[in-house]
């Protein structure tokens, strides 16, 4: 955790974050906040501890397993410094659990003030509805159709605003990247920008985020965050140039297949 920035501010982005991946189902299970809905983001479909709970852990792990098992998803944690009881990370590993995909959050704790560049010349920048996004960044990105409508359907009854755009090529109409902003005021959340293979390295995920943080601003949004892979260095590169610093890391556990 960043001990520069205040832990009550990382800890409202914590909130922020959690309400933007929210799934149109989710149980507690003393303590835990268990969200199984399938699809490519794990947010979406692990468990989120937050209260140290009064069961023990065998009899909390069996009910949380149960219900993903209802959903057809894996028993899956989502580990941050916010995590309740501290000592669960070790005591899952301990039971089999192993760490993956390390993730920074980065916090920007002002939004762009300046006007965002225009696209370049042969390209447009699209609104996109739920439905539209999730085919685009699905198309991108090579999804299957059931995380695709995964995806719409949690965006439909998301209670956070979102707003998706696209850069597309006006010659043909084909998306090159895209990403949503997630708007909680007075956070602005950016999530699921991606650049086709093909077109990366020209600067339009950056242009394109400027686009979504102006848009962001404009919807009460002046303070921003994502979420990153940590061995993602291009897309940390890209951010940093954003004025975005880490703010903390999370993980997941999950058992080996």
């Amino acid at each position: 955790m960043n001990p520069q920035l205040p832990r009550v501010l990382l800890s409202r982005v914590e909130d922020a974050s959690l309400n933007a991946a929210a799934p149109p189902t989710q149980w507690w299970v003393d303590g835990w906040l268990v969200r199984a809905w399938p699809g490519k983001a794990r947010r979406a479909r692990c468990v989120h501890a937050l209260l140290p709970g009064l069961m023990s852990l065998p009899e909390r792990l069996a009910t949380a397993e149960a219900l993903c098992a209802r959903q057809g998803v894996p028993l899956i944690f989502r580990i941050t410094p916010f995590t309740q009881p501290p000592e669960l990370d070790a005591a899952l590993q301990a039971c089999g659990f192993a760490p993956v995909d390390p993730t920074w959050v980065l916090v920007r704790p002002e939004a762009a003030l300046l006007p965002p560049p225009p696209a370049p010349a042969g390209l447009a920048l699209q609104p996109l509805d739920g439905a539209e996004f999730a085919e685009a960044v699905g198309a991108l990105r090579g999804s299957p159709p059931a995380h695709r409508q995964g995806l719409a359907l949690r965006l439909q009854h998301s209670p956070v605003p979102f707003r998706g755009l696209a850069l597309r090529r006006v010659a043909d109409g084909s998306v090159l990247a895209c990403g949503q902003v997630a708007v909680e005021p007075p956070w602005a959340g950016l999530y699921d920008v991606y650049t086709h293979p093909e077109a990366r390295n020209r600067g339009l995920a950056r242009m394109l985020c400027e686009h979504l943080l102006a848009l962001g601003a404009s919807l009460g949004g002046d303070r921003a965050y994502l979420q990153v892979d940590a061995a993602n260095g291009p897309a940390l590169a890209v951010y940093r140039r954003l004025g975005f610093i880490e703010g903390y890391g999370y993980h997941y556990l999950e058992r080996p297949a």
